[in-house]
């Protein structure tokens, strides 16, 4: 294998399937595949198994680098069948407690090195500035920038304290956006000055607090770039580098996603993100051997042709072997005192809760979007109804939503109490409603104290 074709493997991060490493995946790593981004189809066994699955990679290939998306809260790999134990960044938001945010951050980091994983796809740096952003919502620290920008300085902070290389996203900013770019192009239609002052200031603040790396967007920006995203902008990501200062790793969003790859294809937004200034290139989950093979041709043809230079592949090679790494971290439980007490800061109430003796949980069956996952969210419910389905029932009803603003096909009539799991959007139904900021394990203990204190007996 030549030089070439080895660089061109190694500025990759895509994911196989299973809990197991395939025999092909680990020809790929022996020949230099750069690494692995784990999703919930590899998490699925547990902690153990995931040691099991890192320490086979890093025994063809030691200094792969191994990735996962734990945002904590909503967004988790680790506690897909549980439900993560430490607060999401819209409660810690809410919470407003630097040092809580921080340690979550140290907690996640710690028990991601404890497995041998060392870049966490987060902080997300996006400042939730659309209510109606169906793809951010909690997973930002909140709709104001220089808040999310201090949040995401702790959980940085504490994330690469444990060892974990952190991963800043989605540059230039995805909160304003309107749009899922996993399933289509978003714009944010913003002016340079409000997104200077916006979109662009918790990236900074990163910068400054030593992040090791930043992730990109699957959306155009027409102030920087009217016609490329900015996964594949030459300008966005220049933006970044030069009158930002960035010399970190610039890793790329999924490059399946439709926002990058869709009337191109993913070989092709491959090099033109390499062009464009990113040093590893996310592609996304379960995938097949194949489409790593084309990828790997096409960045080898590309440079052979001159449409890619190969100095920056030689380029994006270096800074990768500048993440931060420490594998030998034990694990500590997150602290449950704290997390409880942070949860029951960001949970607030709307109205005044009536007598729920008796009452049933009843759930609204929504899907989420594709970064949270199916994952646990809520109360364990009695029954679930679909949007639109009736909620009475013979007790008093307790129901749980996600985003319920966004959705209007959902009917909250009825209900005695609603519970919003999502992003705490505009209400007016007639019921009191509770509002979590996302899901984790502290939230749903915060919630249920609630509602204990209000008569419910289960």
């Amino acid at each position: 294998m030549s030089d070439l074709d080895r660089l061109a493997l190694q500025v990759l991060l895509p994911a196989f399937p299973g809990t197991t490493l395939p025999d092909d995946w680990a020809e790929l790593f022996a020949e230099g595949l750069g690494g692995v981004c784990l999703f919930g189809s590899n998490t699925a066994d547990g902690p153990a198994a995931i040691a099991d699955l890192t320490a086979s990679i890093r025994a063809i290939a030691p200094d792969a680098v191994i990735a996962v998306d734990e945002e904590g809260g909503d967004v988790t790999r680790l506690h897909a069948l549980t439900g993560s134990p430490v607060l999401g960044p819209a409660a810690l938001g809410a919470a407003d407690d630097l040092a809580l945010t921080r340690e979550t951050g140290r907690v996640i980091g710690s028990e991601l090195a404890a497995v041998g994983i060392d870049l966490d796809l987060g902080p997300i740096a996006d400042v939730n500035s659309n209510p109606d952003n169906p793809v951010i919502g909690t997973r930002s620290f909140g709709p104001d920038a220089d808040h999310v920008a201090r949040h995401v300085v702790a959980w940085t902070t504490g994330l690469q304290e444990a060892g974990v290389a952190a991963c800043a996203k989605h540059f230039p900013g995805h909160g304003d956006t309107a749009q899922d770019s996993h399933l289509e192009l978003p714009t944010v239609d913003a002016d340079l000055e409000t997104l200077t002052a916006r979109e662009l200031a918790p990236f900074a603040a990163a910068v400054e607090a030593g992040v090791a790396s930043i992730m990109t967007s699957h959306i155009v920006v027409p102030a920087l770039d009217p016609d490329l995203p900015a996964t594949l902008s030459p300008t966005v990501l220049g933006l970044l580098r030069d009158r930002m200062g960035y010399d970190g790793v610039i890793v790329s969003d999924a490059l399946d996603m439709a926002g990058a790859s869709a009337g191109r294809g993913i070989p092709e937004a491959a090099v033109l993100s390499l062009d464009a200034g990113a040093d590893l290139l996310c592609i996304g989950a379960d995938l097949e051997s194949s489409l790593v093979r084309d990828i790997q041709e096409a960045i080898v043809a590309a440079v052979r042709s001159g449409r890619l230079a190969e100095s920056r592949l030689v380029d994006a090679a270096a800074r990768l072997a500048q993440l931060r790494r420490n594998r030998d971290v034990e694990a500590p439980v997150a602290a449950e005192t704290a997390q409880l007490r942070g949860a029951r800061a960001a949970v607030y109430v709307e109205g005044e809760l009536p007598d729920l003796c008796g009452a049933e949980v009843v759930s609204v069956a929504t899907a989420a979007n594709i970064a949270i996952g199916e994952v646990p969210w809520g109360l364990t419910p009695d029954r679930s109804i679909a949007p639109g389905g009736s909620v009475t029932g013979d007790r008093p009803v307790i129901l749980q939503v996600r985003d319920a603003h966004r959705r209007p096909e959902i009917v909250v009539d009825g209900a005695a109490v609603v519970v919003e799991w999502g992003w705490p959007g505009p209400y007016d139904g007639a019921a009191p409603r509770i509002c979590t900021r996302g899901y984790s394990r502290p939230a749903r203990a915060a919630v249920e104290e609630l509602l204990r204190k209000a008569g419910w007996d289960r």
